[in-house]
């Protein structure tokens, strides 16, 4: 069944988190399915809120995938593709499930309305996620050993999810949530209220404006980190250019900072990933 769970994988993949689909081109051939699993895993995670009626149900979607990547129900579980092609990965390359559980554990937040408190505990969120999913997506391409000290995966993890979240800014408001470091808001005078009702204020342009400049600095660290990696590693950061033109469109936007910013389109980001990897093989 794996190689058509490794198909409906990467399909999903493609059509639930297309930036990093489309940074999976970069990768070898042969380490692609692998990498398009764990992502597609982290899609079909990161999606439950918006499938289920509330953070009960989600919490038990949350657990079936804990019990799954404990073996629990194994071949009940190789049922669903998405199980079978993430399973299959983990076996492969003796990848731990742990890495896996932790993100998990970190995308429960995403079930409730509670603000993220502060600067640590976001990075530490995006840690267990993004970075997460790069750090395994290192390691796949070196055969499932540890490859680098996780500084290049902990800054881009980090800045790919402040600048995901400014850029969703205005629709997570909608929801009634805030995704980024309320500590910062409250610094700059800016209340729940103003950010539920859509009110734009010069407080939160501050704010908002020293998240992005945390996502340069991550971004900075991320691109001095990646450099010192071998060549035979660095597709995996694929995602960079893609990150940094999205902060430079955030950063040069008009209007309402509720509304949703401009992106490339896909032939661009393609071409953005194309010679980046170029200039890093």
């Amino acid at each position: 069944m794996s190689a058509e769970s490794f198909a409906h994988a990467t399909q999903m993949l493609r059509e639930s988190d297309r930036d990093r689909y489309l940074s999976t081109l970069a990768l070898p051939a042969g380490s692609r399915d692998g990498v398009a699993a764990i992502l597609a895993f982290n899609a079909d995670i990161a999606g439950i809120r918006e499938r289920v009626s509330g953070p009960a149900p989600g919490e038990i979607r949350l657990q079936w995938w804990n019990d799954a990547l404990r073996g629990d129900g194994h071949g009940a579980v190789r049922q669903n593709p998405l199980a079978d092609a993430v399973l299959t990965t983990l076996d492969r390359y003796a990848l731990p499930p742990g890495t896996l559980q932790r993100l998990i554990g970190a995308r429960r937040f995403d079930l409730y309305d509670d603000p993220m408190p502060d600067l640590e505990t976001f990075e530490g969120y995006a840690g267990e996620t993004a970075s997460t999913l790069l750090q395994l997506s290192a390691m796949i391409l070196n055969e499932g050993l540890p490859v680098e000290p996780g500084d290049a995966a902990g800054h881009l993890g980090v800045a790919q999810a402040m600048v995901g979240h400014l850029r969703a800014f205005g629709y997570v408001a909608s929801q009634g949530r805030i995704m980024l470091p309320w500590s910062i808001f409250q610094a700059n005078g800016v209340s729940e209220g103003e950010i539920f009702a859509g009110t734009d204020s010069e407080g939160l342009h501050e704010a908002l404006g020293q998240i992005a400049e945390l996502a340069e600095e991550h971004l900075r660290k991320a691109r001095a980190a990646i450099a010192v990696l071998p060549s035979t590693l660095k597709p995996a950061f694929a995602i960079l250019p893609v990150v940094e033109a999205q902060l430079r469109l955030w950063q040069r936007r008009g209007g309402s900072l509720f509304a949703v910013p401009a992106d490339d389109a896909d032939w661009r980001k393609i071409g953005r990933i194309g010679w980046w990897a170029l200039r890093n093989r």
